[in-house]
């Protein structure tokens, strides 16, 4: 039995499956030997494959040579790409692709300078390089397989695999095609010295050059350079083989040769087999000889509407309708431009698109080469398809799932081994564009698996970032853990007590810390609830109990009010001596158990949070007398039917602001008015300045009605006649009762204006109302003054005495008015007294002696009086104080 070897030497064929024999159109290029074109201004040359595994090697602006490297990688996938020719690059930007989708391709833009100088070349004998050697400057050259896969061809050259046969591809049988044919004619003795670097590199047993019988002219030629090559005798021949499409595929061509199938998704490498394109074995012979990069390849520009058919040198993106220019192209309506043969070629979208390293034919076919695309039509299931296939696949099971998008499905009928060479379309009775169908679907599985791929390495990356936290976690542990084993280890007892003490002490101010946080918001509580179920220290209970007995007290003494108007200015005392008793007791107590020894840290804590409270409740027992002012605001509004207790309602509200006065007094006791100008000694008090106010809304009051009752009893000639006894009681009735109402609502009025417009920090605001206060009561006390030295008469005295003690008879609360304005104006400081005397220096009239003896006498009533009642209120007040 003969073996593979011995069949290859006999020239034995196998036959391939499927297949067809479209008409032959070659002719038309292939009576020309190989041209040349003009040089391009612009050239546009994709680098798709930056950002992926290589960068930019210029930029925008720089001059480049012919073969000057584009970019740089270090990947194995890595294919440069060089300047086809010399010139600038002019713009680096995303141009339309030579695809038939067109979509934008990153592109260096070169624009030509027209000399086309090269770039230096280094020239190597073959026999000085080493084997890694040979494939870096293939590598290096950006050799990609010719035949139209453009596969790198330094992977093919380096296999893992033992290689016993090598396949130089010179087939070439698309119907129009004839780059391969015109390059074995002219070139066949540089393809024969690539094929020897071939060899030297894989050391196969044979090699065979495949070409078809209808080359007989390029078989011819290979022939007789092959018997003029110094490769051993018999380890090369040439093999004629029938004409059929697609019998240059490659694993239909291994077929054919050696009666093999390849595997699905398998390699040739796999069966020990490597296949070449006559096009790459010359580009190696170039790279590896001379030095030259991949910058131009022949191409067929054909068709019938071209005027100058042929083989061209073209350099790599050289732009198509440059080209199509040159040989004379003349264009039909709707005409196609077809990158390739019109069986596995492509139609382009775009002309201005570049010619790439796997471009071996420009077809431009006449409507009466290549019609109209038909409509397609419904499959009638005839099964012509399946038996053009040459892959042996099912392409109407494969049409149906693509269809209908059921990818997976089309690619478990093995889609991926389908080579696209259009026989199942060519054949087709329904004119459906099979191998349309079958791009798209491949496109799609391609996409899904990226986006697949690209998962997984986002998962590796993510458990690989994991994992580095981890050890970088670990490895700090243990050399924080190390280093604290040598501190320890050099450390003397001394030093280690002393750590132990300052962690005890970090330790303590942190607990304590935590302690006045919890004891804050405890404290916080006790003042809403009297009651706490949780156990608290000491000064803490002391303090709550204080506040609780406060606030209870102030409840009792609200509810009095409501029920006793006629003690209402003794409760009001009593109520706000009540609380100011037991915030005293509360701030009392908290002090004595602060004083306690030993105290802990959160004792001492809460005893000072306790003493804060308590002042800030006794400070604001302080506004509460001022609150029942707004009742008798709205009392002073009653009808006459109520007058009683109007009355009773201005006697308290005159109580509260008397009140009022004397803490406002007390407050300001540093204040000193010296010639109308005060110093103040503590402005930021909001309470001394409403009090202020109220003083001074009294005494201008009073001294307003003063004067008015002056002139009302002018008017009447109360200077000539003694008024009778019940005309002078119901007068002075009236006018005390409106004197009550008008400081009443005065008082009112003056807290409201306070409490909108007084600040905090207001200090003139207490001098102007301590001025007011002090000039009025001056005038007042002046005008009473000139009147007692004018008119001592009895008659007047015992007059005003009766209508005084008429007036104790009505309300004893008109009595207490009569009194408080007396002591208000005795109550005047001197240099107050001084400041008026010096404003009322002018001579008094008749009408004005009139009034200040009107004047007098009331003022001699109100002083008898007061001399009568000072032993009441006096015990009254004490009593208040005692409760």
């Amino acid at each position: 039995m003969l073996t593979l070897l011995d069949q290859l030497d006999k020239g034995t064929l196998w036959r391939s499956p499927g297949g067809i024999h479209p008409p032959e159109v070659k002719f038309l290029s292939n009576a020309t030997p190989i041209g040349q074109l003009p040089l391009a201004s612009t050239y546009l040359v994709p680098v798709p494959q930056v950002g992926e595994n290589c960068t930019l090697a210029v930029k925008v602006g720089d001059s480049v040579l012919k073969g000057t490297p584009l970019t740089q990688g270090t990947s194995i996938w890595h294919l440069p790409v060089h300047a086809p020719t010399s010139g600038t690059i002019v713009a680096i930007e995303p141009r339309a692709s030579n695809h038939a989708s067109a979509l934008p391709v990153n592109t260096c833009v070169i624009e030509a300078d027209g000399k086309d100088t090269l770039c230096e070349l280094v020239q190597h004998q073959l026999d000085d390089l080493s084997h890694q050697q040979i494939v870096d400057k293939v590598r290096s050259a950006g050799i990609a397989g010719m035949g139209g896969a453009a596969f790198p061809t330094h992977i093919k050259l380096n296999p893992v695999s033992e290689i016993d046969l090598v396949i130089i591809n010179g087939v070439e049988c698309e119907p129009y095609i004839s780059a391969d044919d015109r390059l074995m004619r002219e070139y066949s003795q540089d393809i024969l010295a690539g094929i020897g670097i071939i060899h030297r590199l894989l050391t196969p047993k044979r090699i065979v050059i495949a070409i078809e019988d209808n080359k007989p002219e390029a078989a011819k030629a290979m022939q007789a350079a092959v018997s003029q090559c110094g490769l051993p005798a018999g380890s090369i021949r040439v093999t004629v083989i029938p004409t059929k499409y697609p019998s240059g595929g490659e694993k239909q061509l291994i077929q054919i040769i050696t009666g093999r199938e390849v595997p699905s998704g398998a390699i040739p490498a796999k069966l020990g087999i490597v296949v070449h394109n006559v096009g790459t074995a010359y580009a190696i012979h170039q790279a590896v000889t001379q030095g030259k990069p991949l910058v131009e390849r022949v191409v067929t520009v054909t068709g019938k509407n071209v005027g100058k058919p042929g083989n061209y040198w073209l350099p790599i993106g050289t732009p198509v309708d440059h080209v199509l220019t040159a040989t004379e192209f003349t264009p039909e309506p709707d005409q196609k431009v077809i990158i390739g043969g019109p069986m596995m070629g492509h139609a382009l979208a775009n002309i201005q698109v570049p010619i790439l390293k796997g471009t071996n034919c420009i077809l431009v076919p006449s409507s009466q080469e290549i019609g109209s695309t038909p409509e397609e039509k419904a499959c009638i299931r005839c099964g012509e398809c399946a038996t053009a296939c040459p892959a042996l696949l099912l392409p109407q099971q494969l049409f149906w799932h693509a269809k209908a998008e059921e990818y997976d499905k089309a690619a478990s009928y093995n889609l991926k081994d389908c080579i696209e060479c259009g026989c199942c379309s060519y054949v087709c009775p329904s004119d459906i564009p099979l191998v349309e169908y079958y791009r798209i679907a491949k496109s799609a599985l391609k996409q899904a698996a990226d986006e697949k791929q690209q998962a997984e390495r986002a998962k590796q990356r993510f458990d690989a970032r994991l994992a580095r936290l981890e050890e970088e976690k670990l490895a700090r542990e243990a050399k924080a853990k190390e280093a604290s084993e040598r501190r320890q280890a050099s450390m003397t007892g001394t030093d280690k007590n002393a750590v132990a003490e300052a962690m005890a002490r970090i330790a303590a101010k942190k607990a304590a810390a935590a302690q006045a946080i919890t004891g804050e918001s405890i404290t916080e509580e006790s003042s809403v609830t009297t009651t706490d179920t949780t156990e608290v220290p000491k000064g803490k209970a002391a303090v709550a109990a204080a506040i609780a007995r406060a606030k209870a007290k102030r409840a009792a003494q609200a509810n009095a009010d409501g029920t006793d108007t006629n003690g209402a200015e003794t409760d009001s005392a009593r109520t706000d001596n009540m609380v100011n008793v037991d915030a005293n007791d509360s701030i009392s107590a908290t002090d004595a158990i602060a004083q306690e020894a030993p105290l802990s840290q959160k004792d001492k804590v809460a005893a000072a949070i306790a003493r804060a409270k308590a002042k800030k409740a006794a400070q604001q027992t302080d506004t509460v007398p001022l609150e029942p002012t707004e009742t008798a605001d709205s009392t002073s509004e009653l009808s006459a039917a109520d007058d009683k207790k109007a009355k009773v309602a201005a006697a308290v509200a005159r109580a509260k602001a008397k009140k009022a006065a004397q803490q406002a007094e007390t407050a300001a006791s540093d204040i000193e008015v010296s010639n109308t100008e005060i110093s103040v000694s503590d402005v930021n008090d909001a309470e001394a300045i409403k009090k202020a106010k109220v003083a001074a809304a009294v005494a201008r009051a009073k001294a307003k009605k003063a004067a008015q009752q002056a002139e009302t009893n002018t008017e009447n000639g109360l200077s000539q006649t003694a008024t009778p006894a019940v005309d002078s009681t119901a007068n002075v009735h009236a006018d005390v009762n409106a004197d009550a109402e008008t400081a009443v609502n005065a008082v009112a009025t003056d807290i409201e204006v306070s409490n909108a417009d007084v600040s905090v920090n207001d200090a003139e605001a207490i001098k102007k109302a301590k001025v007011a206060a002090a000039v009025a009561r001056a005038k007042a006390k002046k005008i009473a003054a000139a009147s007692a030295a004018e008119s001592k008469t009895d008659a007047e005295i015992e007059s005003v005495d009766e209508i005084q003690t008429e007036a104790n008879v009505a309300s004893p609360s008109i009595a207490a008015e009569l009194d408080t304005t007396t002591t208000e104006a005795d109550a005047v400081l001197p240099s107050v007294g001084s400041t008026a005397e010096s404003i009322e220096t002018a001579p008094l009239s008749s009408d004005e002696l009139k009034k200040a003896r009107i004047a007098a006498t009331i003022a001699k009533a109100k002083a008898k009086k007061a001399a009568l009642a000072q032993e009441a209120n006096a015990s009254s007040d004490s009593s208040v104080t005692n409760d």
